[in-house]
């Protein structure tokens, strides 16, 4: 289980709230993570917006059942910053993916470094626990702020109707439910009527 610095989920959720609100949304309002994107500043594309990948290496990359990979964002000369995400994903997937890549960014967390053997035939990465977990977990403020969520459970939605509205799986609806305590107030309000 991830563990967070003291204050990072109350950092994650007030984060949401004021990035909806420059976005001219409401707190519980859906977020258009491709809109998100572009307020950022950051270029959304696919493999196949590439110029000069071979077709070999874009059905690979395009392959969900042989390779697993999601999304990356890489900072390219200029100082611009690409984001490219596997398109054969589900749209829920899709979001939480490129949110993801989102998130590092709004928390202007350091890009892994990518090291080659001498002739370029192993590559590695660095990897940062700390900053997966907190980019997944501001992230998932970004889609689903507890705030939102609250509000979709007065207004007795459904998890099916929860995740439709907001462009996210159910496993990411009862995630969010359950580590904002919404579910427990849900709960206690259900007992109380």
């Amino acid at each position: 289980m991830a563990t967070f610095d003291r204050g990072f989920k109350t950092f994650a959720e007030r984060t949401s709230a004021n990035i909806r609100r420059e976005l001219g949304l409401a707190p519980y309002d859906s977020l258009d993570v491709l809109k998100l994107a572009e307020f950022l500043d950051v270029t959304v594309m696919t493999p196949r917006h590439i110029p000069g990948l071979p077709k070999q290496v874009l059905d690979q990359l395009e392959n969900r059942d042989r390779f697993g990979w999601h999304a990356v964002s890489v900072i390219v000369p200029g100082g611009r910053t690409l984001l490219i995400y596997n398109p054969r994903k589900s749209v829920g997937r899709k979001a939480s993916d490129i949110v993801h890549e989102l998130a590092h960014i709004i928390q202007d967390h350091k890009p892994s470094t990518v090291i080659l053997s001498q002739d370029g035939s192993f590559a590695m990465r660095t990897y940062d626990q700390k900053h997966e977990d907190e980019a997944n977990w501001l992230g998932w403020s970004l889609l689903l702020p507890r705030e939102a969520l609250i509000k979709a459970v007065r207004q007795r939605m459904s998890i099916e109707a929860i995740a439709a509205f907001y462009g996210v799986s159910t496993q990411l609806v009862n995630y969010r439910m359950g580590v904002t305590g919404v579910a427990v107030q849900l709960a206690r309000m259900r007992r109380n009527n």
